[in-house]
């Protein structure tokens, strides 16, 4: 979805440059939309459907943001659906429409991604795991390790990571000794 949503905020960039000739102004009609872009078309209210609608009748003679926009829609149709058939049915058709001849140059890479990485999306779908926890804990130790500014003491750094991702360092199972003996030196 982060792909498909940054296929859309690209396009409309781009094409909202090619049609004024300047980037991004407080009362251009694409810029005024741009977080209803990315909202999901069941979250919209009717007032919100038809300020997207004037928006892009206004701002994209093309209609390329509007297709991003409609991809962007048929793939979030594939992390909504339950059955796994159904979202590979849709991811399928998903691509095939990014891949049109005449759709924005920001679709066909994202056409090119989804393709490379068919059979992890259909995997996330139907066994409905991701890697979210992973990734914020990763990111948890990156914040730690950015302000800790070299922890000499591995004890140490391990206890503020764990302080940091909100446990007791009881909580956890000691870490196993990287070396078991000291280095001889041959000095």
């Amino acid at each position: 979805m982060r792909l498909a949503n940054r296929a859309l905020d690209e396009c409309r960039r781009r094409t909202q440059n090619d049609a004024l000739g300047h980037r991004v102004r407080k009362g251009d009609p694409l810029y005024g939309a741009r977080k209803l872009l990315l909202t999901g078309a069941e979250r919209l209210s009717a007032a919100a459907r038809d300020r997207i609608r004037r928006a892009l009748d206004a701002g994209d003679p093309y209609d390329e943001v509007a297709d991003c926009w409609q991809a962007k829609e048929k793939i979030r149709s594939v992390f909504k659906t339950g059955d796994a058939d159904q979202a590979a049915a849709r991811l399928g058709e998903a691509i095939e429409y990014c891949r049109a001849p005449e759709a924005a140059p920001e679709l066909h890479k994202l056409a090119r991604t989804l393709t490379k990485w068919r059979t992890e999306i259909e995997t996330s779908v139907r066994t409905r795991t991701h890697n979210g926890r992973t990734e914020a804990a990763n990111a948890k130790i990156k914040d730690v390790k950015r302000s800790g500014r070299g922890f000499t003491n591995l004890d140490n750094y391990r206890l503020r990571i764990l302080l940091a991702a909100g446990r007791k360092p009881g909580q956890t199972q000691p870490v196993t000794k990287i070396r078991t003996r000291r280095p001889r030196s041959d000095a």
